[in-house]
């Protein structure tokens, strides 16, 4: 029987070291007795894009007589291993039918790097990250995963080694562990992290029964040190049930690193009014009540940009994203473009509410907003102006997008109580409307254009309307910002 290649097929985004994975498995293979060769095809998938590199390693001793031709791209159904980057890759394997149960070892990471389709969703666009595993579980032979991107981090290195040290630890390869770190030697650049990460993948692809990342431990809640928020949390065990508190409890750590403590205990005292007026107990209703009101009640305003902008911790996100060295200057410019109705809505309500009216002064601001500009919140300049609106956060509550705001949130609830008395189906979808109204300037007025159709949809049709058919209109809203699809379902079922 005559030998055939060992084919190897490895996805990975731009920045990944995919190229460099593919150079180390063709540099072992030729110092180890075995023709090699590799191709590789970039994409445009996510980021700077998804590229596939094709690795084929043939034996010298076949008893071949020349040199074997090898082929140029992986063919579906016919690889032997696929390496991918991110969970996502690992699924796009899958669906291009690169990964089969008789043949295939999957090897990739289990983080996720959210590609363009996912980000531009109005809605919840992500890919359920479960579902990809179970897919790609069920598609190979064996499929061998953990998290890459956090095993890098921890060694300093970057996740193309984590990959290299997974494949040598599934032992699919004809090779010694000992052969692969002299790969990594012979490279000459970044041996010493390269072999940690190696080492620590190494490790835990032979452990596949190795949990990931889970512990009793996690489960633990410890107590929060501050006693007014320790009453807060005692007060959400106390008034809601045990189904719903782990979501009330995430509402209120949003709400008070988004305001404060009064603001968090607000969000409880209208759950509370809410279950109490609600006509049975509906633990599912009242959990996306809970979740949307969280996210309503801290909208983004421009003093919530401005104070996410100025973090310390993303800055540290934005330097570990493009991998900075501490030795090296990190500079961050923003794109900012406040209309001159953010500038009113950032204003106390009267003085807000004057501005927005069409005189000169309104006429003078507008001019001067037409066009954004770019701030340097790496530079001092730039961080003590975007600082300066972060800090207006106590004075929240007396400006227009606040007081804007709260009418709309109590609108929504006399709204859901209204429906649940007929049909608390349809006062779960009503709460789950709130979906699109998100985001800050034209996305936010989008968005919010197309809820305040929707409730007046609601309205007109009242008991009749099935909680369906309120799916369906959201579902069109949320695909299309514009509101082409949801003007035509709302003609298809005569709601307009």
């Amino acid at each position: 029987m005559k030998s055939q290649p060992i084919k190897i097929a490895i996805l990975a985004m731009g920045g990944e070291g995919g190229g460099v994975l593919a150079d180390w498995i063709v540099d072992l293979g030729e110092h180890n007795g075995y023709h090699a060769q590799t191709t590789s095809v970039p994409g445009v998938a996510q980021r700077t894009g998804a590229t596939i590199y094709y690795v084929e390693l043939f034996p010298r001793d076949s008893g071949e007589d020349r040199a074997p031709v090898l082929a140029l791209m992986p063919l579906p159904g016919d690889v032997d291993v696929v390496l991918a980057s991110e969970l996502m890759e690992a699924g796009r394997a899958v669906q291009r039918g690169l990964v089969t149960p008789e043949r295939t070892t999957l090897i990739s990471s289990t983080h996720r790097i959210y590609s363009i389709a996912e980000k531009t969703a109005l809605g919840d666009g992500r890919v359920d990250s479960e579902t990809l595993i179970a897919h790609a579980s069920a598609a190979a032979k064996r499929y061998v995963r953990f998290d890459m991107a956090e095993a890098a981090h921890a060694s300093g290195s970057v996740i193309s080694a984590v990959l290299f040290g997974a494949l040598a630890g599934t032992g699919v390869l004809p090779f010694s562990r000992s052969q692969f770190e002299e790969t990594i030697a012979r490279g000459g650049v970044g041996v010493k992290p390269s072999l940690r990460a190696f080492d620590l993948a190494f490790d835990r692809a032979g452990d596949e029964a190795l949990p990931e990342a889970t512990s009793a431990a996690n489960d633990l809640q410890p107590a929060p040190r501050d006693a007014a928020v320790r009453r807060l949390v005692e007060r959400v065990r106390e008034e809601f049930p045990i189904d719903v508190q782990a979501i009330v409890l995430d509402g209120v750590r949003r709400l008070i690193d988004y305001q404060d403590l009064a603001y968090a205990s607000q969000y409880l005292d209208r759950l509370s009014g809410l279950r109490a007026a609600l006509p049975a107990a509906d633990d599912t209703l009242l959990r996306e009540c809970a979740r949307h009101l969280a996210l309503w009640m801290s909208y983004e305003d421009t003093i919530r940009v401005a104070d996410l902008k100025t973090r310390g911790t993303r800055f540290e996100r934005v330097r570990s994203e493009v991998q900075a060295q501490t030795n090296q200057l990190l500079a961050i410019n923003e794109f900012m473009h406040p209309r001159v109705e953010e500038i009113c809505e950032t204003l106390p309500a009267g003085l807000g509410r004057w501005l927005a009216r069409p005189h000169w002064v309104h006429r003078l601001v507008r001019r001067c907003t037409q066009s954004g500009r770019v701030v340097k919140t790496s530079s001092l300049r730039g961080y003590l102006m975007l600082y300066a609106v972060a800090s207006l956060r106590p004075m929240r509550r007396r400006t227009l997008r606040y007081a804007m705001e709260n009418a709309r949130v109590e609108a929504w609830l006399a709204q859901i109580v209204e429906s649940a008395k007929h049909n608390p189906a349809l006062a779960t979808e009503v709460a789950r409307c709130q979906r699109l109204v998100k985001g800050y300037s034209d996305t936010h007025a989008r968005g919010l254009k197309n809820y305040q159709t929707l409730m007046a949809a609601v309205r007109q049709a009242g008991a009749r309307l099935a909680p369906a058919t309120l799916r369906e209109l959201r579902d069109a809203a949320l695909a299309d910002e514009h509101g082409h699809k949801l003007n035509a379902v709302l003609v298809r079922h005569a709601l307009v």
